[in-house]
């Protein structure tokens, strides 16, 4: 039996609870400053009240000023607040933290600090004290994985990732269930690349819907899947060459982290709500302020937090901006208000990574208990 803390009491962080209760661990689940109706209804009894279920009997769910309570004997610790919350869950955690107690990240983006590109391991890592930032280990969770679903033991395949394959496999082997399928990867930059890149890609992708609202009805009742299909590939394109340029590796950009995620994140949420939006010609700013002022979108989240920082790789020629004109045009539609027009002639301009990327065999770790 694992005791694990729960840092953000949200969707998912709350979801994982479920395949870890399932499997007779103990889950203190914490919420944060903005969770405290969400822990509320949880303390009296009440299902999440946006998931829609019951969290388990060995669920305790907590006050985030119980934090420092709620810490108290666990064996892992699982970060679970959104992007914008991640350096604030590492501060909160920096002064109860001990390094023999691993972290697990769920949350999902990068961070630009004007040089370059980071991923949310990193950015904990270097939030923590210097006492246990050198030794404690990180790992991670990537691939489609819609709360809902995982609320519901619907299958949910992911995969975990960290440089101690040790680590991997213990966290793998304690929270494998007949539906959480959890493959393991020791390949974490590239993992954590392509689960953040792919909710600007989503973002794109969303502007469609926009587009199709807009246009006149076609005579035949044509929709626009090709376009949607197009923004799709042309996102993967660039994320091959973004984890390539960043030093990942290709594999995950064709798997559950890459292609996986990016294909449900287009299912639907904040990131199509958004993306239907700026596609009916509503800048971002206004679209924000007017319709989705309180939601967290993190497509467009991401594009604020590394836009600046991609602009000034491309002046230093650290990127190429012939191999981005998609994440540029999103940078221009988010940051700068511009209108969203789709510039088709610089799609798949240029080869995304080199030609031995291609065709790579996996050096994916243990497979799924079947």
């Amino acid at each position: 039996m694992v005791k694990i803390l729960i840092l953000g009491a949200g969707v998912m962080g709350t979801a994982l609870s479920i395949p870890f209760t399932d499997n007779e661990h103990n889950v203190n689940l914490v919420g944060t400053h903005l969770d405290g109706d969400i822990i509320h209804k949880l303390q009296a009894g009440y299902p999440h009240p946006h998931l829609g279920v019951q969290i388990g009997k060995s669920v305790t769910a907590y006050r985030y000023d119980q934090l420092s309570e709620a810490i108290k004997s666990v064996d892992l610790v699982v970060i679970g607040v959104n992007s914008h919350g991640i350096e604030w869950a590492a501060q909160a955690l920096s002064p109860i933290l001990s390094a023999d107690i691993p972290i697990l990240v769920v949350t999902k983006g990068l961070v630009g600090d004007g040089n370059k590109l980071l991923i949310l391991p990193d950015v904990i890592r270097a939030n923590l004290p210097n006492t246990i930032s050198d030794r404690i280990q990180i790992a991670a969770i990537g691939g489609p994985s819609i709360a809902k679903e995982l609320a519901a033991r619907r299958h949910t395949c992911v995969m975990f990732t960290s440089t101690n394959p040790t680590l991997l496999e213990y966290l793998a082997s304690s929270f494998r269930t007949p539906y959480y399928h959890i493959w393991t990867s020791t390949e974490i930059l590239g993992i954590e690349v392509c689960v953040a890149l792919k909710n600007v890609y989503a973002l794109a992708v969303g502007l469609v819907i926009g587009f199709l609202e807009k246009a006149n009805k076609a005579v035949n009742d044509a929709e626009m899947h090709n376009l949607a299909a197009a923004i799709f590939a042309q996102g993967m394109w660039e994320t091959a060459y973004l984890v390539d340029r960043l030093g990942g590796q290709p594999e995950s950009v064709y798997g559950l982290p890459g292609s996986g995620d990016l294909y449900v994140t287009c299912q639907g949420g904040r990131n199509s709500r958004m993306g239907r939006l700026l596609g009916l010609d509503i800048p971002y700013s206004q679209a924000k302020a007017e319709h989705m002022l309180n939601d967290t979108v993190e497509g467009a989240s991401l594009v604020l937090a590394i836009g600046k920082t991609v602009e000034n790789m491309i002046h230093k020629g650290d990127l190429d901006d012939i191999a981005i004109p998609l994440l540029l045009t999103m940078i221009d539609i988010v940051c700068h208000d511009a209108p969203a027009i789709i510039p088709w002639d610089k799609f798949f301009s240029k080869s995304p990574c080199p030609a031995s990327h291609f065709g790579i065999e996996p050096r994916y770790g243990q497979k799924p208990a079947r």
